[in-house]
């Protein structure tokens, strides 16, 4: 189906303004599957569906905005990165991408670790039924009540982040009668290829104990002495979003490196090393991210070959993937309300939702494509910029992308990979209600966090 086309902002690619857009689509009709979710295609109507439902009837059972998560292809990602690293190393999914209970039972039942970075978290993973033993607990700042209810509880591993936080959890575990495992998160100094504000190895940043200096060395010293403590592996995280493995190669090197120190100092050899995540996702059909199985080659290749060069045993390795696993997994519905042309600039779409809902364009400039999906369309491109209904200049949802030039008030369009830091990172700006999370699979739909209402807003509000 298609509609008669409204005047609207430049068309062709000769005559469009600087931007960060690539020469419009052949076909703007086609799903790139590198973007969007493994079940989405769509009908002999021009109707994207999800597990087998059109995003028409579940716009119209769950209203829009909405996040739509693609069940079958989380547990698949789950279950690719369980098989990539097999039976000798451990997978963590990081929490902070996307949590919610039904999460945590699938990452539960797929065979997938937990990593948690607050008490919330903990809570919900715990809620859940997730084994203690199978969740680690990050964070730079965690507060003491955090760190005794994980060590009460019997968390699998506590990622220790400052020289007090040693002490803290040391002090902690011994009044309550136990010794805590841990790692200490070293920054390596290597600096990721990914925005400023998440680029996490270089010295300059609040995460970690750097090893330049001696610094790490002497939160070794420091952790081996204390009897609260069971310092098991050294933990680094070189950034999000990256495609390339030079850092993580110069990371493992370092790594390796202090761990070969750690060796001849004090006569151990510390059995695990924990690389973190980062491993960028598709956004845009100019992304080109690895598959779990070459990720987990390359990684093993590289500690390896560094071990054998220092010789020490190689020690089991952890990787902490989030957005690889939930990012693709989900995208965003909303409905058109108003179609903007700014002659010989582009086309403003506003929608029904915007940063309140996906924050991340506005904090990290962050790249995201939209397609028309409730029906087709042959009118030609236009340069558009989906814009959300805030008091903010800044509220934009994809900066730069092509839609059709026929796009009305009413149509449905979607932004996918949009399952990792989007619900995660939701605000109630101007009182908005954050959306649902609704999973689908198999021709079913199941709402796994409610859409707020006015009523859940005054709740909070007793004054």
């Amino acid at each position: 189906m298609s509609r008669s086309a409204h005047p609207a902002g430049p068309r062709h690619a000769d005559v469009l303004p600087e931007g960060h857009y690539s020469a419009p689509p052949a076909d703007l009709n086609r799903l790139d599957p590198k973007v969007w979710a493994r079940t989405v295609e769509r009908n002999a109507q021009g109707v994207v569906t999800v597990g087998g439902r059109g995003v028409d009837e579940l716009a119209e059972e769950f209203g829009t905005p909405a996040y739509f998560l693609d069940e079958s292809d989380f547990r698949a990602r789950c279950r690719a990165w369980a098989d990539a690293f097999g039976s000798d190393a451990d997978v963590f999914y990081a929490g902070k991408a996307f949590l919610s209970r039904a999460i945590v039972r699938w990452l539960k039942e797929e065979g997938l670790n937990l990593d948690v970075c607050s008490g919330g978290e903990l809570t919900t993973a715990l809620d859940a039924g997730m084994p203690a033993e199978r969740i680690a607990f990050h964070g730079n700042n965690k507060s003491e009540d955090e760190i005794r209810r994980a060590v009460s509880v019997g968390v699998g591993r506590i990622v220790l982040d400052s020289f007090q936080e040693i002490v803290r959890v040391a002090h902690i575990a011994e009044s309550l009668g136990k010794r805590q495992r841990v790692q200490i998160r070293v920054t390596v100094g290597v600096e990721a290829h990914t925005h400023e504000f998440i680029a996490t190895a270089h010295e300059d940043q609040k995460f970690g104990i750097a090893l330049a200096g001696g610094q790490a060395a002497e939160a070794v010293r420091r952790a081996l002495r204390l009897d609260g403590l069971e310092l098991i592996g050294i933990h680094s995280h070189i950034g999000s979003q990256i495609f390339d493995m030079a850092g993580f190669e110069v990371s493992a090197r370092r790594v390796v490196q202090l761990l070969a120190e750690v060796r001849d100092e004090h006569g151990v050899e510390l059995p695990e090393i924990d690389l973190g995540g980062g491993l960028g996702i598709a956004y845009t059909s100019d992304d080109d991210p690895r598959e779990p199985h070459h990720i987990a080659k390359a990684l093993t290749e590289i500690v390896t070959r560094e071990c054998e060069a220092a010789g020490l045993r190689t020690p089991r390795i952890s990787v902490e993937p989030g957005r690889a696993i939930v990012g693709p997994t989900a995208f965003t519905l909303y409905r058109v309300g108003t179609v903007k042309p700014l002659e010989g600039l582009r086309t403003y779409v506003s929608v029904d939702g915007g940063m309140s809902d996906n924050i991340r364009t506005a904090l990290y400039d962050a790249e995201y494509s939209v397609s028309l999906v409730s029906r087709t369309s042959d009118a030609e491109p236009m340069l558009s910029r989906v814009v959300g209904k805030h008091c903010e200049s800044g509220d934009i949802v994809v900066k730069d992308a092509f839609l059709p030039s026929d796009l009305a008030p009413g149509d449905l369009i979607a932004v996918p990979a949009t399952g990792a830091y989007c619900r995660s990172m939701a605000s109630n700006y101007n009182h908005a209600l954050r959306p649902p999370v609704v999973a689908v699979s198999d021709g079913e739909a199941r709402v796994i966090v409610r859409r707020e209402t006015e009523e859940d807003l005054l709740r909070l509000d007793v004054g």
